[in-house]
């Protein structure tokens, strides 16, 4: 199986060798071994259960709570002929079952899911049938109470376990303290567990932290002495439209990105970065999960992330092909003021929180005891304004809704349009004699999509099938309509607004089932969170990446040497080899001509009489090494 796992790297993959860790998770897979990787960013994490999924027989589960990069991943393995599907929030009962199905009879190997869907009865009838060889768990810090992202949906994990005992649980993730792994281990119910580590510093990452009041001149300044590709992190929308206009204005190319903007623009932005058509991507932390673009020279935060973790992973995004690269984080005193005071805010009164979840019902309209699984678009400031509830209280609200298990909410959601033939070819005919105008729109989506139609589910794309057949895109859509209202054919119409999934029946919010202890011991972890943020900028006694590596618990005693705390320091040992050179030849030239004026020993000395050596000449006269005379003539202290 070990040849196997290699011919499956380069032939799949396109990698010749394994990275650091890889191959020790994959053979504990492969052995069927209960196995924890923490594996910082950029350290190939996918592989470790992709590779083994596809050397034995069977379809592995892949748990994430992260629909971008699900999707991303779903479609990277299908474009390497790799068989896999994805479930999340938002998808319809019907395309649910259907992909269910495929997953039990259509030879898939891997089918990702969102947690919530663990609990589900349809999921939880369909995943006994399957024939699985292993549940992965990505992002898997999100089990554990006391990470930063906490999700109790997660803890649904260990209850599948039931239906296939004796199949491996791999864990994985990129940034955990060593209390946060010991509950990943107890919560997925692991046995005999095998452990797995990378280190935590990167050898070619240069962290750095700039006390500045003007970031976006110390930005500029940092872009200019950097070439390359970038990513600058700011925590608002308005400030990546500003910050890439002013960039776009001294002619460095630049683009925002945050989840307001309309998924073709988001598309294009990051296509446009991506092949290096512009090189400064303007983000809020909406942008980088799951972007595979190994070239990135720097990474610039211009806001506090509020904490160590989030900073780790959006930092480590730079310098992912093993050269030379830098995280500035931009900061200063009102920064770290204002980041405790937001960490204050993360956990609202539980009555605000009840008004809020009162508020979405009525929004919806919604019957108590109803709408368990429906989902909504959502947009935070049209429901906030609405309701005048403030848009930052409310989006902390909404977190901790979605920590208690009530609701599901994906921000920057896109799921194009997909259709499916639910009927025979012969009963498709019929429809196509009996409607002449939706002829042409069969015939056209059996051109380009084939027998699979029949089979699964196929994301569509109206633009362009509406100009292959020469009507408008608003006819086509009609059309599609149609053929879903006629019941031949299913059609899930595009989403891009931020969906917002009920996840339970919806309650009386008096009655809503909060847990108070736990919410109170979140609004802790939090404020240690963000003290230990602001400790990191703040701090000036050790190196930044040591710093890193202990709070993740990893003990060090060796200094990364390039960041600006190493290398301050190394400024600073040069400079006190280079004054004790200079005193020792003061002493030497004094010795050997007794009396001399300061113009005379800095003659002899072959120096000049600047600031510097006139100050090492005044230390040590202080210090009593040297004596100056009445006569302005210096002799060596002992010889007074």
């Amino acid at each position: 199986m070990e040849n196997r796992a290699k011919e499956i790297l380069q032939q799949v993959f396109g990698f010749d060798e394994f990275r650091p860790v890889q191959k020790e998770v994959i053979d504990a897979v492969i052995s069927k071994r209960d196995s924890l990787a923490l594996l910082p960013t950029g350290g190939g994490k996918s592989l470790c259960f992709q590779i083994p999924a596809l050397v034995k027989e069977g379809i592995c589960l892949v748990v994430s709570p992260l629909i971008a990069l699900m999707k991303d991943q779903v479609d990277g393995l299908k474009s390497k002929g790799v068989k896999a599907a994805a479930i999340y929030s938002g998808m319809s009962y019907r395309e649910i079952d259907n992909t269910l199905d495929n997953c039990i009879y259509g030879d898939y190997k891997f089918l990702y899911v969102s947690p919530e869907r663990l609990k589900v009865d349809l999921f939880i009838d369909r995943f006994k049938q399957m024939s699985v060889n292993l549940i992965a768990v990505d992002e898997a810090h999100c089990i554990s109470q006391w990470g930063y992202d906490f999700r109790p949906q997660y803890l649904e994990i260990a209850s599948i376990r039931q239906y296939h005992p004796k199949v491996p649980v791999l864990a994985l993730t990129a940034s955990a303290t060593p209390k946060v792994c010991e509950d990943i281990l107890e919560k997925l119910l692991m046995k005999s567990p095998m452990e797995f580590r990378q280190s935590f510093a990167r050898e070619n990452l240069s962290f750095s932290v700039r006390l500045v009041e003007n970031k976006f001149e110390k930005g500029v300044e940092v872009l200019n002495r950097v070439p390359g590709s970038a990513i600058w992190y700011v925590r608002n929308r308005q400030g990546t439209q500003q910050i890439a206009r002013s960039l776009s204005q001294l002619g460095i190319s630049a683009s925002a990105y945050h989840a307001g903007m309309s998924m073709p623009d988001r598309n294009a932005a990051q296509m446009a970065w991506k092949s290096n058509q512009i090189r400064v991507m303007v983000s809020t932390n909406a942008f980088g999960m799951g972007i595979d673009k190994a070239d990135v020279r720097v990474v610039l935060h211009s806001d506090l992330p509020e904490n160590l973790e989030n900073y780790y992973q959006e930092a480590g995004r730079a310098g992912r092909d093993g050269q030379k690269a830098f995280a500035v984080l931009m900061s200063n005193e009102q920064d770290f003021e204002l980041l405790m005071e937001r960490a204050a805010l993360v956990y609202p009164p539980i009555d605000f929180i009840k008004r809020v979840y009162q508020c979405l019902a009525n929004y919806y309209k919604l019957a108590v005891g109803s709408n368990m699984f429906s989902s909504f678009d959502f947009e935070y400031s049209e429901f906030a304004k609405n309701y005048d509830l403030g848009v930052l209280e409310t989006f902390y609200a909404l977190k901790v809704l979605g920590e208690e298990g009530l609701i599901s909410l994906n921000e920057s959601f896109f799921a194009p349009s997909r259709v499916h033939f639910l009927v025979d070819p012969a009963r498709l005919y019929e429809v196509q004699i009996a409607h002449a105008k939706l002829d042409p729109v069969v015939k056209v989506l059996m051109r380009t999509y084939g027998g699979n139609l029949f089979s699964e589910y196929m994301s569509i794309q109206e633009r362009k099938l509406a100009k292959t057949i020469e009507i408008s895109e608003n006819e086509l859509i009609k059309r599609l309509q149609k053929l879903n209202e006629l019941e031949v054919m299913d059609y899930d119409q595009r989403k891009d607004k931020p969906q917002l999934t009920f996840l339970t029946p919806r309650y009386d919010a008096g009655k809503l089932p909060l847990n108070f202890n736990r919410i109170e011991s979140r609004r802790e972890l939090t404020m240690d969170h963000a003290k230990s943020m602001v400790a990191y900028a703040h701090q000036s006694q050790i190196c930044r990446t040591q710093f890193i590596q202990e709070y993740f618990g990893e003990a060090t005693d060796k200094q990364c040497g390039i960041c600006d705390w190493c290398l301050e320091q190394k400024k600073a040992n040069s400079q006190d080899k280079e004054e004790k050179k200079l005193e020792e030849l003061i002493l030497e030239t004094i010795q050997k001509n007794e009396g001399l004026s300061e113009g005379e020993l800095f003659e002899k000395m072959e120096k000049p009489a600047n600031q510097k050596t006139l100050s090492i000449l005044r230390k040590m006269e202080e210090r009593g090494e040297i004596t100056l005379l009445s006569t302005g003539n210096y002799i060596l202290s002992d010889n007074e």
